[in-house]
């Protein structure tokens, strides 16, 4: 029997690990909107994924990011890729096996997130220490337009360059610049990281290793195998995450999310520690 014929005995379309993510991921949600609606707290600030150097990083975020989400075409992409491949998988898998695989993935998503985080981080603190050893406004200018393209606002910082340019060595400008890109360093590292992609990407992964001949069907019209569909997500997301496109998507945890679903993937399969279901 082909991996992709495979039906699970006691099959269901909603079992209970995936129906109770759901429903997790919904109340987040809500809370979510309720918790800024209402008492105008943004949850984001707490529950997100921040920088390890930000003051407003927690331990506790590299769980909870996972179950927040930034509006709702996020959370419903999220959650109907959660149940479309999840539910085949879980079935496969089991309840615990399955859970223990989202969190896993969903952690080491963060953590390569983290990674990507410290290596532009650590560029732009480097940066920053060049600019000091020789400050002008010029080169205040280019250190925005070079390492904070999405925060660059011309106009926004004009009247200051203007000022300073009249006197490019004045002590108390040139302390000035030091402070806005401080601010913009210290604002890099406050931006969380919400969303279940990384789990859902790994999820994605494994339905794609488990059942690779699976066809999947884009637009409800055009049939495509499984493992094509893993190869193709994975190789755009690499491309958007080295071209830096869409910048507010994070890419590399996405595929941190397939990294750490294929290593435990292969462990399980190397210690015989899967379920066989091939004959």
């Amino acid at each position: 029997m082909a991996i992709e014929q495979f039906r699970p005995r006691g099959f269901n379309f909603l079992p209970p690990v995936v129906k109770n993510l759901l429903i997790i991921n919904g109340l987040f949600f809500l809370a979510t909107i309720t918790f800024d609606s209402v008492y105008h707290i943004d949850l984001d600030r707490y529950l997100g994924l921040h920088y390890f150097e930000s003051e407003l990083f927690r331990p506790w975020q590299y769980i909870t990011y996972m179950f927040m989400h930034g509006g709702i075409d996020h959370i419903i992409f999220n959650m109907f890729a959660l149940w479309m491949f999840g539910y085949a998988l879980e079935n496969y898998w089991g309840g615990k096996k399955f859970l223990f695989y989202y969190l896993v993935t969903g952690v080491g998503a963060a953590f390569i997130q983290t990674l990507v985080n410290w290596y532009e981080i650590s560029a732009i603190k480097d940066a920053a220490l060049i600019y000091q050893g020789a400050p002008s406004p010029d080169a205040f200018v280019g250190f925005i337009r070079d390492n904070f393209k999405g925060a660059y606002n011309p106009q926004g910082l004009q009247e200051f360059i203007s000022a300073w340019s009249l006197t490019p060595n004045n002590p108390d400008f040139i302390q000035k610049s030091y402070s806005v890109l401080n601010e913009f360093i210290s604002g890099k590292m406050d931006v969380p990281t919400i969303g279940a992609s990384g789990s859902v990407f790994g999820i994605l992964l494994a339905f794609g290793m488990m059942f690779p001949n699976q066809l999947l069907y884009i637009y409800f019209l055009f049939p495509i195998k499984a493992k094509w569909v893993v190869i193709f997500y994975g190789a755009m997301e690499l491309y958007f995450g080295v071209t830096n496109t869409q910048s507010n998507v994070a890419h590399f945890a996405h595929l941190g999310g397939m990294l750490f679903g294929i290593i435990l993937i292969l462990y399980w399969k190397k210690n015989n520690t899967h379920h066989n279901y091939y004959n």
